[in-house]
Order: C-alpha cells, then sequence, then structure tokens
C-alpha cells in the first residue's frame, strides 16, 4: 500500500476512534467532531511518525524526479541535443507497441 494512502487511512481511523469515544458524552455533535479532529491530529503527531515519515520521503523522490525532468525539458527546449536524445528514449520506452493490422 501506497505510504500516502496508509498516512491518511490511519488519521481518518484515529479520527473515527476519538468520534466514536466521545459519542456518549452529552455534548453537541460538531463540538464531537471539534474536538475529535484535535485530538486525532495530536494523536497523529505522536503515533502515526513512522508513516509520515514514509509518505514524506515518497513525496521528496516523486518532487526530484519531477525536478529533474523539468530541467531535461528545459535544456531540450534550450537546444541541447543530449537531453533532447534523451527524452526522445524515454518516450520511446513509455510508448506500448500497437498489434500489426493487415491491410484489407
Amino acid at each position: 500500500m501506497k505510504p500516502a494512502v496508509k498516512y491518511t487511512l490511519g488519521r481518518l481511523g484515529l479520527f473515527l476512534a476519538v468520534f466514536l469515544a466521545l459519542f456518549l458524552t452529552p455534548l453537541n455533535i460538531l463540538v464531537k467532531a471539534m474536538v475529535a479532529f484535535v485530538a486525532a491530529s495530536g494523536l497523529s503527531f505522536l503515533l502515526l511518525r513512522g508513516w509520515r515519515d514514509e509518505m514524506a520521503e515518497q513525496l521528496g523522490e516523486v518532487a526530484a524526479r519531477r525536478s529533474a525532468e523539468k530541467d531535461r525539458l528545459r535544456s531540450a527546449l534550450a537546444g541541447d541535443e543530449d537531453a533532447a536524445a534523451q527524452g526522445d528514449r524515454v518516450a520511446a520506452a513509455d510508448v506500448v507497441e500497437q498489434p500489426k493490422r493487415a491491410d484489407v
């Protein structure tokens, strides 16, 4: 499972657990939801540290990959032949071969 999905589901689970624990208290439903939101935020900061770190690492890798591709595209647009050729190889690897049709 992706780290972002795992962390999001963990945060949602903490919110629901706290909200259900507060369900028997004689408070307004909106007050219960606000208290559950604040409590779940604090608990997730303490309990879900590992998942949060995994998610941050994954997002950092994605940002670095996008930045490298952006730099490569800028170089290709500026006239760098090597960057353009590298992009052609990446694009060619992404293309899925279509089945050949027989001419009728």
